[in-house]
């Protein structure tokens, strides 16, 4: 049976390409995401994760990314309404950023509202956030936030988006080493391009 979590789930969301990686040879480069972005699968798949979220988890280089963009869509013409949607949710909801360098002048302190930035271990972080009230706890393609998580066995809930194309180098989400575990299937999309998405709950 899949676990049943006493209070906050951990819920990890990644885009990975067909032979394992979530970047190539350059990781600042994501062109390769584009086409598959904007699919209704990508687009329905990420609504269904935010909606009963009501915690963002990012690591400092994806909350720059993140949050330098996505409050933009909000007032923007034209805009998907799901991309608008969350987008205000991204902005409305209580969001952690683990850095150890962003909150050096001001600890604590964020360059974004409703932001919070920790320099602590990430499955301390977490530990201490499911200790509290509130919905699921989202970690928004953070690859370093989602590896550590996964080494710590923290994950209750794994979602990815598998575009068809193999990127034939760069970062893999998944190292050797982890925790041996089973995973069972929640739900399972496929759309336009190939896109897959898929779901899964730990099993404990």
């Amino acid at each position: 049976m899949t676990e049943q979590t006493a209070g906050r789930r951990v819920v990890t969301n990644m885009s990975v390409s067909l032979d394992g990686h979530y970047a190539g040879r350059d990781p600042l480069d994501m062109s390769w995401v584009m086409p598959y972005a904007h699919t209704d699968v990508a687009r329905d798949h990420l609504t269904s994760l935010w909606e009963p979220a009501t915690t963002a988890l990012l690591g400092r280089v994806n909350a720059e990314g993140f949050l330098g963009f996505w409050p933009t869509v909000v007032g923007m013409a034209g805009v998907d309404p799901r991309d608008k949607r969350f987008a205000q949710w991204l902005v409305d909801t209580d969001k952690v950023v683990l850095s150890s360098t962003l909150g050096e002048s001001a600890p604590g302190e964020a360059p974004w509202e409703r932001t919070t930035v920790v320099d602590k271990p990430t499955a301390e972080v977490v530990a201490d956030l499911k200790a509290t009230e509130g919905g699921d706890i989202l970690v928004l393609s953070s690859a370093s936030v989602i590896k550590a998580l996964l080494a710590a066995d923290q994950v209750d809930r794994l979602a990815l988006t598998v575009f068809p194309l193999f990127l034939g180098a760069g970062p893999r989400l998944f190292d050797d080493g982890l925790p041996a575990g089973r995973w069972a299937l929640v739900s399972q999309t496929a759309g336009e391009h190939g896109t897959l998405s898929v779901v899964y709950d730990r099993v404990r």
